[in-house]
C-alpha cells in the first residue's frame, strides 16, 4: 500500500516538471515531510486543454457514498481491479490524476517490529503517482474533491520491504494517463506497472514518522 509520503520540492520546479498551465498560488503550497490520509494533497488533472495543479482530499469518496468516512478505506486502489470495483471504475475511465511526491514511506517487517523506510528517486526529483479523483456532495450541500493512490506489485527494491508499492508513472506516460479523451482501460493498463528499481533507493528513517502529528525535515534523514 501507500499510506504516507513527502512533498517538499520547490513550487517552480513542480510547475515546470509537470507542465502546469493553471495552479494554486505559490503561498498556498507548504512543504510536508509526513503526508497522511485525509490530508489535502497536491495533485494534477488535465481539463482537456491544460494541466491544472490543486488540492484533493486523500481518501476517495465515490459519488454514491452516504458518508465521507468511506475515504479512510479508499486511500489506495489496486491497479489489477480498477475496472471492476464500483468505487473506482468510473474514475478509472474519466477522472485520473497525478498525486505529486518526492518520496514515500513504507514499513518493513522485521524481528521485533516494523522499521520505517523512506523510498525515493536516486536523483531526488519529484514524481507523479497514478491516482483517481472524484467529487462527492455531502448531505449539507458541500462538495468534496477527493483522490486515491493506485498501487501495484513491488519491484525488486520494494519486494524486501512490502508486497505493494504506488504506481509511479514514467514522465513520458503522464500525458497519456491524464488525457481525459482516453476512456478504454485496456489503453491504460500497460503503464500501471512497477517503476524501474535501478532508479530508486531506500533507507531507514526515524520511527517518529509513525505518527502523522510529526512533520519536520528530520523525518527524511537516513538512520545509519
Amino acid at each position: 500500500m501507500c499510506g504516507r509520503y513527502t512533498l517538499f520540492s520547490e513550487y517552480a520546479d513542480l510547475v515546470d516538471r509537470f507542465h502546469i498551465g493553471a495552479a494554486i498560488e505559490e503561498d498556498e503550497y507548504v512543504y510536508s515531510y509526513n503526508i497522511a490520509p485525509s490530508h489535502e494533497v497536491l495533485s494534477v488533472i488535465n481539463d482537456g486543454t491544460q494541466n491544472r495543479m490543486g488540492f484533493l482530499k486523500w481518501g476517495l469518496i465515490p459519488p454514491f457514498a452516504k458518508d465521507e468516512k468511506i475515504g479512510y478505506k479508499t486511500i489506495n486502489a489496486r491497479a489489477e481491479t480498477l475496472a471492476d470495483k464500483p468505487s473506482f471504475r468510473n474514475a478509472f475511465r474519466k477522472k485520473r490524476c497525478l498525486v505529486l511526491a518526492d518520496s514515500f514511506y513504507e514499513w518493513k517487517r522485521q524481528e521485533g517490529g516494523k522499521t520505517p523506510m523512506r523510498i525515493k528517486m536516486k536523483t531526488g526529483e519529484p514524481f507523479g503517482m497514478a491516482g483517481l479523483w472524484e467529487s462527492w456532495k455531502s448531505p449539507n450541500g458541500k462538495t468534496i474533491y477527493s483522490c486515491t493512490v493506485i498501487t501495484t506489485e513491488p519491484n525488486e527494491l520494494m519486494s524486501s520491504i512490502h508486497d505493494r508499492m504506488p504506481v509511479i508513472l514514467k514522465p513520458e506516460d503522464e500525458e497519456r494517463w491524464l488525457d481525459p479523451s482516453i476512456h478504454d482501460p485496456d489503453d491504460l493498463r500497460p503503464i500501471l506497472k512497477p517503476f524501474d528499481e535501478t532508479q530508486m533507493e531506500a533507507f531507514e528513517v526515524s520511527s517518529e514518522v509513525n505518527s502523522p502529528k510529526n512533520n519536520g525535515v528530520h523525518l527524511i534523514r537516513e538512520i545509519c
